[in-house]
């Protein structure tokens, strides 16, 4: 078996299933490992989703979006994933600790990859505060331990280690993936087309459907509630008095940009997907879609500048501060130091402004209806974008 390789990524999630089958020698259509972007795309691509828990009395906003397929489904999107690419996997989990680390132990002394789901407080290298332990977290890849320490990939590029009770502890915090330990065996993707294929059409299907939480439609809410003064989750009314609002635009910010923990709005991902999509399954009209999702990759790029502009000295900041805790957990654990003193100076400024407001010179009124217009204008583009797909795939 080769040495595991660090190979980075986007989406969390999809990069730990491409890295793990580039480990197992798995094949692309063009000879070579597949690709972050070809993968999204027999995972099913881009989601859409919007959740604004009741926060009214909480100081961190908990406002919860998806832009992943099926991403309140991690274990349905991994089983999804590997069914179209004609994979097995052998699907452990139990309630127990030491049933739970034996298994680990054995296929990491075997040297077989795992990925695993781990709760992303608990696992430390992010820095979060102790509030949001038990919150969830992404699917990363466990590939050996040294003296103890768990070797991670969750995208970086240079060794992360984790101690083992602590990744144990991780893996047993959140109750509804308790322990889950997925291991993708070797093996051959006999029909790429039909994969991607699948995967583009259950995305097209996925968000066409009228749920306001999970799917297109979510946009459209989210729109609407940024300027409802009727409904206690409208953001005039959940920040009538500010309290809170600067974690809630840092939130949109942090989810909607790369510089976050699960790779952004993944709209140029998905560009990137439909590209390759379009060589190989001799559909043009794919090549023409990946073009104009860039464009609405841009105008997420915008909302997120809108909620949180660097021309903001005290936004910028603190962008930068997210940036480098980002940016340490790639450099893995030579860059552990300055991603923990960013993280700490960062949860401390949100705190600090979610009471003291670092822009008191903008009209509240006026930043919500601008963000509802970029939000409405979205839903439009990727609603006829969607369209387009579903239309594109029938040829």
């Amino acid at each position: 078996m080769s040495e595991y390789e660090l190979r980075g990524g986007l989406q969390p999630d999809v990069s730990a299933v491409a890295a793990v089958l580039a480990h197992h020698g798995v094949e692309g259509p063009d000879g070579k490992a597949p690709s972050e972007a070809l993968i999204f795309a027999v995972s099913g691509g881009i989601g859409a989703g919007y959740i604004l828990w009741d926060f009214a009395h909480e100081t961190m906003s908990t406002i919860v979006f998806g832009f992943r397929a099926r991403w309140q489904y991690p274990q349905e999107w991994l089983k999804s994933t590997v069914d179209r690419l004609g994979l097995r996997t052998d699907v452990h989990t139990t309630g127990g600790k030491r049933a739970a680390a034996k298994r680990l132990t054995a296929d990491l002394e075997a040297g077989r990859p795992v990925l695993v789901l781990p709760d992303r407080e608990s696992l430390g290298y992010w820095h979060l505060p102790p509030e949001m332990s038990g919150g969830g977290g992404h699917f990363v890849v466990a590939y050996g331990e040294v003296d103890g320490q768990v070797l991670v990939d969750d995208r970086n590029l240079a060794p992360l280690t984790v101690d083992r009770k602590t990744f144990d502890a991780a893996r047993g915090r959140v109750g509804s993936y308790k322990n889950l330990l997925v291991t993708p065996q070797p093996g051959e993707v006999a029909d790429w087309r039909a994969a991607v294929r699948g995967g583009l059409t259950d995305c097209a299907r996925n968000l066409s459907a009228p749920s306001k939480s999970f799917s297109l439609p979510a946009w459209g809410r989210w729109a609407k509630a940024m300027t409802d003064e009727r409904d206690p989750k409208g953001w005039p009314r959940a920040f009538g008095e500010r309290r809170g609002l600067v974690g809630a635009l840092l939130n949109v910010w942090e989810s909607v940009t790369p510089a976050g923990m699960e790779g952004g709005h993944l709209r140029g991902l998905f560009a990137d997907a439909l590209t390759e999509a379009s060589g190989l399954l001799d559909l043009p009209a794919l090549g023409d879609q990946a073009s104009t999702w860039r464009g609405i990759a841009e105008r997420w790029a915008e909302l997120a500048e809108t909620a949180v502009p660097a021309s903001n000295a005290e936004f910028a900041w603190v962008r930068g501060l997210v940036s480098t805790v980002s940016a340490g957990v790639r450099e893995g654990d030579a860059g552990q130091d300055t991603a923990a003193a960013a993280a700490g100076e960062m949860w401390k400024l949100r705190a600090h402004y979610n009471d003291e407001m670092p822009f008191t010179d903008v009209e509240v009124g006026d930043l919500f209806a601008a963000i509802g217009t970029l939000i409405r204008d979205i839903h439009t583009a990727e609603s006829t974008a969607i369209r387009e797909l579903s239309e594109a795939l029938m040829e």
